[in-house]
């Protein structure tokens, strides 16, 4: 299975075996048992690439000191044989708590000095809180044996081009993140929060050989991890990027620590520290008793918010020297500042906050005032609510820089561009990439980004609430007093539809001649046929087609034909770049919204690349055992249903090449559904009182019973024997109906059932038999044809969304105030008459000649 497929089967089971423990709790002991997994492996790695025996690695102990040293001085590291993650899974049933136990500590001892900083007290939290596993060692042993079983198919091999274990490691963290409630935000930001500040970030560095990063909040490590990887994508040498590590609680420090050793990050690369970001600045004395005072290219974090931090005391520290102290009660600009005073000269800072610190006075008001006079706030972009876990509160990012040449501030809203996802809001890649590009080219956009010129702030007295700058707000709704008692269509109504007016020249006079200076009719009867006969929609569709005419082939060339020499990471750029180049000259056309179509589908692409580059081609034709997990005595236990493609959807394969057997399972099936809607009209001429005292229609009276029916058609067929035919409008010729239906249903049901199963089995064949020459055919069918008709289909949208625009304003203003008035004046009339034929006593008559007065007015 892929990589999202065994992430999403370890969270299940996982989750499944908490039990009653704390999601923030548990994860600390899948995650660092993961860990100590591919401690264990890269060892065996290590000693297999050395050439170690399998005797010798058998024979690996405390004992063999030379050995031991040895591997420490290469890996950092020692594990004894017997203490190897491997040999937890193959003791079977002599498996023991204990075992775990006895690794841990002998891990700890057998710690080269040069990565002691790194490695030491890593396990802290996994063993210490073994306890709560379960309240006695049999218990405790089984919830560690179900759990080391669990992730023991996670590939670890340095072979994988792909980072599988990475990829579910920070599943996993952002799953129990999601699960962990207030909590949440201690450890994780969420993964498309951290892919924007990467972008941001990455842009500004790109053209370095050399980088330093630094998360001063750095919770699970998954923002700096993603920042690094962005970065990356610039540089012909990962290795030369520094990861720099800051966090207060030592469980989460230890995730920290964790998450930048599995991504294969050099050892001398990775600089950390388990302490207040507040209280315990990075310049320091270290154990040498020299000063080290870091100074990097990028800081970027995510720090708790508006908490309680102690000032006092901290007047002539560097950091806040400047501009001053954020109150005791709200840490916000304490954490900014000391991150920009990390910052070298020509670097950049990012870091989310809660709104508040855009216009909040008092301390955090001067403050803000002294960046701004000092030219250090570049960008504000405002996130939409509920994008973090635990917290629905609204959160900008704020970007700063030590040197900037422009005194001005982009604004960005960009709390409109989301998809709900359960109870959060996520960012889309189209939203990401909107973000990312508005700061990279500096641009103002309508109702969504601006330039905000320093004098401008000024006048607004140093306030930065994004709306005061940016009006993301819909355009409210009103109506035109003049066309509401006259009918017709405004004309300034018709001015808001100028961008078409534009895009399409002479369409407006198609469709529009004015009645008045404020006023028009609509010329056309069929507003769709319109619009879409006319010339310059046409034209405009034409020149699309032309934009896009070898978009197809040129996705076959990137993906298709070099797929095994394909850069994934970078691949979805490429080809966005390549849709935003061709809809420059398209009016109307939403690049950022072409771009969606392709990311939409990319996730399955890059998938299917990443395996094929992994395994080979020869993947294309692998099917796999499709494992599920089901409930057998209380218990979640997986069993095998079917068969699947690695990478071939069976779906696509069937329609493709076994079009004959699929279309003989679905007339079966349209025959099914005929049956059931014959049922249906049967019931229906059932009268009442057959359906009442018979027993062949359930209590609902929505259905009939089998049994009794076949039971009754079987007397009945009995009886006419001795007694002649059966009356056709009968109930009896009624039930012999449905009776014939339930046997042809039956019979039918059993049909498909095997002719599903033949072809499921065929399908598996044909996957595994496929020629190289239909791999390429259905790849294009999988990865090509649904970006090609999706993006083909943006003018259709366009034209649409104009028609309905149209149609809309005609309904609006199509009845008028006077035909309402006339129609209700028509409806006074008749009740009033209605109400003249009524009788009843005086009082009743008095009543009766008072309601007609009110209708009259």
């Amino acid at each position: 299975m892929n990589k999202q497929q065994l992430a999403a089967k370890i969270w299940e089971s996982a989750n499944q075996m908490r039990s009653k423990i704390e999601a923030n709790e548990y994860k600390d002991y899948i995650l660092g048992f993961i860990f100590y997994k591919y401690l264990s492996d890269k060892q065996v790695q290590f000693c297999i690439k050395e050439e170690f025996t399998d005797a010798e690695i058998k024979s690996l102990s405390e004992d063999d000191v030379e050995t031991v040293e040895h591997i420490k001085n290469n890996i950092g590291y020692f594990i004894a044989y017997d203490n190897l993650f491997s040999a937890w899974i193959t003791a079977g049933k002599d498996f023991d708590v204990s075992n775990v136990r006895v690794g841990l500590s002998a891990f700890s001892r057998l710690i080269s000095p040069k990565h002691k900083k790194l490695f030491d007290g890593i396990f802290e939290t996994l063993e210490t809180g073994l306890s709560k596993l379960g309240d006695s060692a049999a218990k405790q042993t089984k919830a560690i044996s179900e759990l080391i079983h669990l992730i023991k198919d996670i590939p670890m091999d340095g072979n994988q081009g792909y980072d599988v274990l990475g990829f579910i490691y920070e599943y996993l963290i952002g799953m129990f993140a999601a699960n962990a409630g207030k909590k949440a935000g201690e450890f994780y930001t969420p993964h498309e929060v951290s892919v924007l500040l990467s972008e941001i970030i990455s842009n500004h560095l790109k053209d370095r050989t050399e980088i330093e990063i630094y998360d001063s909040c750095s919770g699970s490590g998954s923002l700096l991890i993603n920042i690094g990887a962005s970065v990356a994508k610039h540089m012909n040498n990962k290795n030369n990027i520094k990861y720099y590590a800051q966090e207060l609680k030592k469980n989460t420090y230890n995730l920290t620590r964790m998450n930048l050793v599995m991504r294969d990050i050099l050892a001398d690369n990775i600089i950390t520290r388990n302490g207040d970001t507040l209280e315990k600045d990075w310049p320091y004395f270290d154990e040498n008793n020299s000063y080290d005072a870091l100074y990097v290219d990028a800081v970027v974090s995510n720090p708790p918010y508006s908490q309680n931090w102690e000032p006092a005391n901290k007047d002539s520290d560097p950091r806040y020297s400047k501009f001053g102290l954020a109150p005791k009660s709200k840490a916000d600009f304490a954490f900014l500042l000391h991150d920009l005073f990390h910052i070298k000269p020509d670097g950049i800072m990012t870091i989310v906050l809660p709104h508040g610190v855009l216009f909040r006075g008092g301390d955090e008001g001067t403050i803000r005032k002294k960046l701004i006079e000092a030219n250090h706030i570049d960008t504000i972009i405002g996130l939409p609510s509920s994008i973090f876990f635990g917290t629905s509160i609204p959160t900008v990012i704020i970007v700063l820089k030590q040197k900037r040449t422009n005194t001005d501030i982009l604004v960005i809203d960009a709390s409109k561009g989301f998809k709900k996802e359960g109870k959060n809001n996520v960012l889309r890649a189209s939203d990401i990439k909107r973000v990312s590009d508005a700061i990279r080219d500096r641009k103002a956009t309508p109702k969504f980004a601006r330039l905000v010129e320093r004098d401008t702030i000024r006048v607004n007295e140093y306030n930065l609430n994004i709306p005061r700058y940016v009006d993301s707000s819909e355009n409210a709704k009103s109506w035109d007093i003049y066309a509401s008692m006259f009918g017709g269509i405004p004309t300034n109504e018709i001015d808001e539809l100028n961008a078409y007016w534009e895009a399409f020249p002479n369409l407006r006079e198609s469709l529009f001649s004015k009645t008045s200076e404020v006023n028009n009719k609509l010329k056309v009867a069929d507003i769709n046929y319109a619009i879409n006969e006319h010339t310059s929609v046409k034209i405009f569709i034409e020149k699309f087609n032309n934009a896009f005419n070898n978009f197809e082939a040129f996705l076959k060339e990137e993906l298709s034909t070099n797929m095994l020499l394909v850069h994934v990471p970078k691949q979805e750029e490429i080809l966005g770049n390549d849709i935003f180049k061709r809809l420059k000259d398209i009016a109307l056309i939403d690049r950022y919204e072409a771009y969606q179509l392709l990311d939409d589908q990319w996730e399955a692409i890059k998938v299917d690349l990443e395996i094929i580059q992994t395994e080979g081609f020869e993947a294309t034709k692998i099917v796999d055992a499709n494992m599920v997990l089901k409930k057998k005595d209380g218990k979640e236990i997986e069993i095998q249903e079917g068969w699947k493609g690695r990478i071939m959807p069976f779906k696509l394969v069937q329609k493709i090449h076994l079009k004959d057997e699929l279309l003989s399972i679905q007339k079966k099936e349209n025959r099914l559904l005929e049956i059931t809607a014959t049922y249906e009209e049967v019931l229906e001429a059932l009268s009442e009182e057959e359906k009442e005292e018979e027993d062949t229609v359930n209590e609902a009276k929505d259905g009939f019973i089998n049994a009794e029916v076949i039971k009754l058609a079987k007397q009945i067929r009995a009886d006419s024997k001795k007694n002649g035919a059966v009356l056709k409008e009968s109930y009896e010729a009624k039930m012999l109906k449905v009776d014939k239906l339930i046997k042809e249903e039956k019979d039918t049901k059993k049909q498909v059932k095997a002719e599903k199963d033949q072809l499921h089995l065929l399908t598996k064949a044909t996957v595994e038999g496929l020629e190289d020459r239909q791999v390429y055919e259905l790849l294009e069918l999988k990865w090509i044809n649904p970006v090609v008709s999706s993006i083909s289909n943006l003018p259709k949208t366009m034209v649409d969304q104009l028609t309905t625009a149209i149609q809309t304003l005609a309904d609006k203003y199509g009845t008028t105030y006077s035909d309402i008035a006339n129609q209700i004046n028509v409806a006074e009339n008749s009740l009033s008459e209605l109400i003249g034929e009524l009788d009843g006593n005086d009082f009743d008559m008095q009543g009766l000649k008072e309601f007609k007065n009110l209708l009259h007015g």
